[in-house]
């Protein structure tokens, strides 16, 4: 072969090792930038675009931790309840080199624990132990100043409550793994696990607040053991407010006493004593069996077997049936009654919900305790609230029944933006005359403290002894309540206020009937509440309102008695 072809040769092999070379750098950057690119996605998916809530170990018992759950709102979209991503305390026995000695280190910073009970904890041949579920930054900080192997930080989320006891007895809590105990958290569990929409509730958090405030003015003026107080919107069946007290912290921790986690509104039932002469009343006149001309001679008490019915203040003559509502008569409202007949007054309370659990989403809820065998004695006793126990959250629903038009809706905590038809329980012109005839007892009767000017407040006291043992009824243990609708000229809401055992004062001359009791924070509930509900006080001597709500008091013989 001659030189030249041989130089040829050679640099025609040179070349091609040359390409070679060239191609598989080319081919191993392509795959380095391969890798960077997807570990570069992988960090921009994590930190950009997951929202955070796969938990990120394991527990102990081998169920993967809750991960945050949806807001809870009320009806102006105030927070009441979120979740928040907190550290929490664990450890790894195998990486511990002193159980002994960590546990004492580890107690003087959270001096919350017990040194032995984390010893043993560490001494176990488990990988993973909880030592301290939600640290505070503080703890957090200070506990990795301590330095010790084997104790690891795990972020987790934490349900918080940021109005505290007002909302509690509504909303519930959760336990420290996110699970749905009481309340709504419990009963819509589920749903907020999974959806990042939040729920929001037909409460409004400043009515709360103010119901909450006079609530607990009244049961510590009256030295009561609790009460409850609720407003509903009549039309929608909408829960704006709805107290219990005692209540309790959902923020806090430990066992909560069963006295303050006892929702009084919903779970409770009572007898409710006069209050429930709006039923027995609006029963007469839908059977027609009385008028409101017409009317019962009370002179006389009604002795039936060993018991005797009186009227606590006896006017001792006839009694037309506007005079037997304003002065809370028994022995007016049992005659009546007995006129409508059992069959009708149990179908009456079937019809208005006294006898089944309420429609709330709640899962603490009352059963009503009605009699068995219905019999002469309960119709009796039933006509002025005795003998039959419902929930306030129960009496409420049944008085916006009564004032709205006759029409019952289900009650909700959730924001009802168009409420269904509803069920026609008693007729326009019956739920006309009961608005008139409630306005009468805050005008004239026994409701005349729960007067505010211009907003048209109408109700009925209740004052019941609590049962004893052996059939019988504790005197001086009652329950005193006013439940009132407003304006009574086109009602909008109805407010129940109840407070558990009062005790007369100085100031009430020694009484602790619900006039007394409950009838002044309604008045006060209103007047501040009103505003802020879009209701604006009126003029009550104006013609159109007086035509609507006039109502003529006869007495015996047809002659008229009293106009309001």
């Amino acid at each position: 072969m001659n030189p030249i072809s041989r130089s040829v040769k050679i640099d025609g092999v040179a070349k091609q090792a040359i390409e070679i070379g060239r191609n598989r750098l080319l081919v191993a950057g392509c795959l380095i930038a391969l890798g960077f690119a997807a570990v570069g996605g992988r960090v921009i998916e994590l930190s950009a675009l997951r929202d955070h809530n796969e938990p990120n170990v394991a527990s102990s018992s081998g169920t993967t931790l809750t991960t945050g759950r949806a807001d809870i709102l009320d009806r102006n979209g105030m927070l009441l309840a979120t979740s928040l991503r907190t550290p929490s305390l664990y450890g790894d026995p195998k990486e511990i080199l002193d159980a002994d000695r960590a546990a004492q280190r580890l107690v003087t910073v959270l001096t919350d624990l017990n040194p032995a009970e984390v010893a043993a904890q560490l001494k176990t041949e488990r990988r993973f132990v909880w030592l301290k579920r939600t640290l505070t930054p503080t703890e957090q900080f200070e506990v990795n100043n301590l330095g010790i192997p084997g104790l690891h930080f795990q972020d987790e989320w934490r349900r918080v409550y940021p109005q505290g006891p007002l909302t509690a007895h509504a909303i519930g809590y959760t336990n420290v793994d996110g699970m749905g105990l009481a309340g709504l958290e419990q009963a819509f569990d589920d749903v907020l696990r999974s959806g990042r929409d939040p729920l929001r509730l037909s409460l409004d958090l400043r009515v709360q607040h103010i119901v909450r405030e006079e609530l607990a003015r009244q049961i510590i003026s009256f030295e009561g053991i609790g009460g409850t107080g609720v407003v509903l919107d009549v039309d929608s069946g909408e829960t704006i407010a709805m107290v219990s007290l005692p209540d309790f912290d959902p923020n806090g921790s430990g066992d909560i006493p069963d006295e303050a986690e006892f929702n009084r509104a919903s779970l409770g039932v009572y007898e409710m004593g006069s209050t429930f002469k709006i039923f027995n009343t609006a029963m007469a006149l839908e059977e027609g069996t009385t008028t409101l001309t017409g009317g019962y001679d009370a002179t006389n008490p009604i002795k039936i077997s060993r018991f005797t019915i009186n009227d606590d203040h006896p006017k001792a003559r006839w009694l037309s049936t506007p005079e037997i509502f304003m002065y809370s008569s028994n022995i007016g409202s049992v005659k009546m009654a007995m006129d409508a007949g059992t069959e009708a007054q149990k179908t009456f309370m079937g019809r208005i919900g006294f006898l089944g659990k309420l429609p709330l989403e709640l899962p603490e809820r009352g059963r009503p305790l009605w009699p068995g065998t219905w019999r002469e004695i309960n119709t009796m006793t039933i006509a002025f609230g005795h003998g039959i126990s419902v929930s306030p959250m129960h009496l409420a629903s049944g008085v916006a029944t009564v004032v709205n038009g006759g029409i019952k809706q289900p009650i909700t905590l959730l924001r009802t933006d168009a409420p269904g038809p509803g069920e026609r329980v008693i007729s326009e012109q019956t739920s006309h005359d009961m608005r008139r005839l409630m306005r009468l007892v805050v005008l004239g009767g026994t409701g005349r403290k729960s007067a505010a000017e211009g907003y048209l407040i109408g109700g009925k006291t209740g004052t019941a002894e609590k049962p004893g043992g052996r059939g019988g009824y504790k005197k001086k243990s009652l329950i005193s309540s006013f439940v009132a609708a407003f304006p009574m000229n086109a009602p909008r809401y109805v407010v129940l206020i109840m407070v558990d055992e009062p005790k007369g004062q100085k100031h009430s001359h020694g009484y602790a009937s619900g006039g007394w009791v409950a009838a002044p924070a309604v008045k006060r509930i209103v007047e501040r509440a009103a505003p802020l509900l879009g209701v604006a006080a009126v003029d009550e001597n104006a013609p159109e309102i007086r035509r609507e709500l006039m109502i003529e008091v006869p007495s015996r013989g047809g002659k008229r008695n009293a106009t309001f």
